[in-house]
């Protein structure tokens, strides 16, 4: 009998891979930060296999983020999700961030100029419109 992976489970490994391709990491790298290699990266981040509390701090530690913010929205107390206690981690939706998005959002924080980074959000908004418009 196969089992599926657990929701939390590839919650925590999706952020993981949106954070480990967000700073231009390879899964063989973080394989070999951890003592590990890229297939059981890639079974983390599947949700195939699960983390160990032990593991945890040592990936975050690596990808420079906190516990909470590889839990994003699944680390949410009932309380949170519906409002009654502030915002915890970063609220990013690891599933909309494709490896287009997170390659943007890359090349976005590399750029030091702060007028060019506000023209780009800018272009981004207009055709965002533009989009929209067309569409309707």
């Amino acid at each position: 009998m196969v089992k599926a992976p657990n929701d939390v489970d590839r919650q925590v490994g999706s952020r993981v891979r949106m954070r480990r391709m967000l700073i231009g990491m390879s899964q063989e790298k973080l394989g070999d930060a951890l003592g590990l290699t890229f297939q059981q990266v890639q079974k983390y981040e599947k949700g195939t296999n699960r983390i160990s509390a032990s593991r945890l701090q040592q990936i975050a530690q690596v990808l420079g983020v906190s516990i909470d913010f590889l839990y994003g929205e699944a680390g949410k107390t009932e309380a949170q999700a519906s409002g009654f206690a502030e915002d915890g981690a970063t609220g990013y939706d690891a599933e909309l961030l494709t490896s287009d998005s997170l390659k943007l959002l890359r090349a976005y924080r590399e750029i030091k100029d702060r007028k060019v980074r506000r023209r780009l959000v800018e272009l981004a908004q207009a055709l965002a419109e533009r989009g929209r418009e067309e569409a309707d």
